[in-house]
């Protein structure tokens, strides 16, 4: 199932999407149950989804909405912390890094770990902030993320994906020259609106392999980025135990999970994002994520 957050008639509520035009608007067709959001369905466990699923089979039709009459949010909106995030965790990123800077490759030996604010969350098909009077670099990362369905702390890389509910992308939008000027990562990816999430959450069960997902990036048109995700360093099952440890992960954490190369800041010359700038980010079994940069 792919499970968005649409808001209707002025109020958000959780969906499912039925086919490429099709929304069930779960509280809807069931009230009672516990579908105000998607923090709730997944907190209600295995009963939750069982319910979304029957739900979904046997859709009524008056909670069937069109998803051209509604507007598509973050598939959680509102996160309960921060986004997770691991940065420099594909090999050829990390190497087109130190070659911007000029310094000798180093390869990471544990995950790098920053976060997100909830601040920077926004939905597919909004406008990204360009920020000009903060940033002369803002740029784009495209990433497999990754949400938290069983909580758990030092969780054992053997069962780490057992804790996954599903998969969504992220744009980790960043103000480069910000995160240079602070010496650490947080401020220049942390910026309003610089978090575009979604366009739903795809359940766990239905993505094959999620170590082995092709992944691009184009801006306007043009293919920025191209990887797959077995190139990793960190592989996903890692980054949720190294997570873990002593961090009480909770239903609904969002772990973003690194970006491959060709960002435009390694570029020759520089290519940061400008106004009008459409980024289109697209997972194999997951979907596309399209946000226009702003004024």
């Amino acid at each position: 199932m792919k499970f968005v957050s649409i808001l209707s008639g002025g109020a958000a509520r959780l969906g499912v999407m039925l086919d490429g035009e099709r929304v069930l608007d779960l509280a809807k067709a069931e009230p009672n149950a516990a579908f105000a959001d998607l923090i709730s369905l997944i907190e209600a466990g295995a009963a939750g989804l069982e319910a979304a699923r029957r739900l979904a089979s046997a859709a009524p039709p008056s909670a069937i909405v069109k998803l051209s009459d509604v507007t598509l949010q973050a598939p959680i909106p509102s996160p309960r912390k921060n986004v997770f995030c691991v940065g420099r965790n594909y090999i050829e990123h990390v190497e087109e890094g130190y070659r911007a800077r000029g310094t000798e490759v180093k390869l990471p030996e544990y995950p790098q770990f920053f976060t997100k604010p909830r601040t920077a969350v926004i939905g597919a098909g909004a406008t990204v902030p360009l920020h000009a009077n903060v940033t002369a670099m803002l740029d784009y990362e495209v990433e497999l993320a990754v949400i938290i369905g069983r909580g758990g702390v030092n969780i054992p890389i053997e069962s780490a994906l057992d804790h996954i509910f599903g998969f969504t992308i992220i744009n980790d939008v960043t103000g480069r020259d910000v995160q240079r000027r602070h010496d650490q990562w947080f401020k220049g990816k942390g910026l309003d609106g610089t978090c575009p999430m979604g366009p739903w959450v795809v359940e766990r069960g239905d993505v094959s392999d999620p170590q082995a997902l092709n992944l691009s990036l184009k801006v306007n048109g043009e293919v920025r980025q191209s990887s797959n995700t077995r190139h990793m360093i960190f592989p996903i099952a890692r980054i949720i135990s190294e997570l873990s440890l002593g961090l009480t992960l909770e239903p609904g954490d969002i772990i973003a999970t690194g970006t491959p190369s060709g960002v435009g800041y390694a570029m020759t010359p520089p290519r940061p994002l400008k106004a009008g700038d459409v980024m289109t980010l697209e997972i194999e079994q997951i979907g596309t994520l399209e946000n226009r940069v702003g004024n």
